[in-house]
């Protein structure tokens, strides 16, 4: 079920870590891996306060998306934040991410004519671009992709071949198989049955670059780093005391395929009963 749609605002990714990653012209999802370059793409964590803590965590946060709607806000107040400044991947504009149920789909780009399925639907839908975008993608091998998202010279992760085009449960079975081998916080469990819930359920049909979001960013102190006193605009209390945390949402990869500013970004809810995005 399609619930909302907005626009990808800009793209970004980084080979090193550092807190902001540079903005691209396009970047290309790995189906169960991640961002194509990017150093926090893999099957296990990467982040490395997580990797610290528990190398054999699952990758929940391959890809991070943030709402543009979050820098006018805190520009309001007189913090100048612009894509890329707090390391997402994918910024958005005029989808309420924050506010999407978990195992959420994301799709990116229009949908193929009729429906259909296929590189030639895909084609038919986006024009001659689409289709050098859908064949350049294809032409892509899954390991090769991963080898080079690693980024730091560690070793790649076992299963981090996925293949870009995949859209079927088997693109997420290596990070699904390392959350079923893992010690999971109750946040984190959750996370792992919709995720695997999200990719059961799709049918391979819709070839667009996907991803299923798995939870909600947890802002950590590096964020008064970049701007001082930014921190306590992106995580709060509400008027119940219950914790808020506005510096977007993680996602892994279900399809892979190129993302480019300007695409179009449609969510496809999960079935009822829906549960909140929760840190990840």
């Amino acid at each position: 079920m399609e619930a909302a749609q907005g626009t990808v605002a800009a793209v970004s990714c980084n080979d090193t870590y550092a807190f902001t990653k540079p903005v691209r012209d396009e970047i290309v999802l790995i189906a169960g891996v991640g961002v194509k370059g990017d150093v926090h793409a893999g099957v296990h964590v990467k982040h490395r306060g997580r990797v610290r803590a528990d190398p054999t965590q699952p990758n929940f946060r391959q890809v991070h998306l943030i709402q543009q709607e979050l820098f006018a806000e805190v520009g309001a107040k007189g913090y100048a934040v612009a894509a890329g400044n707090l390391g997402e991947n994918v910024t958005t504009s005029g989808i309420d991410l924050l506010g999407l149920p978990v195992g959420t789909i994301l799709r990116f780009g229009p949908p193929a004519a009729g429906g259909s399925a296929g590189a030639e639907g895909a084609a038919g839908a986006e024009g001659s671009a689409g289709a050098e975008r859908v064949a350049g993608a294809e032409r892509v091998a899954g390991a090769e992709g991963a080898a080079g998202a690693e980024g730091d010279g560690e070793p790649r992760d076992e299963g981090d071949g996925g293949s870009l085009g995949e859209g079927d449960p088997g693109a997420l079975k290596a990070v699904l198989e390392v959350a079923a081998r893992a010690k999971l916080d109750r946040e984190t469990a959750a996370s792992a049955v919709a995720i695997a819930a999200a990719a059961a359920g799709d049918s391979g049909d819709d070839r667009r670059p996907a991803v299923v979001l798995a939870g909600l960013r947890n802002p950590c102190g590096q964020i008064n780093g970049f701007r001082e006193g930014l921190l306590k605009e992106v995580i709060g209390r509400d008027a119940d005391g219950n914790v808020v945390r506005k510096a977007g949402v993680m996602a892994v990869v279900l399809r892979g395929g190129s993302i480019r500013p300007g695409d179009a970004v449609t969510a496809e809810l999960p079935p009822l009963p829906h549960a909140p995005l929760e840190r990840v």
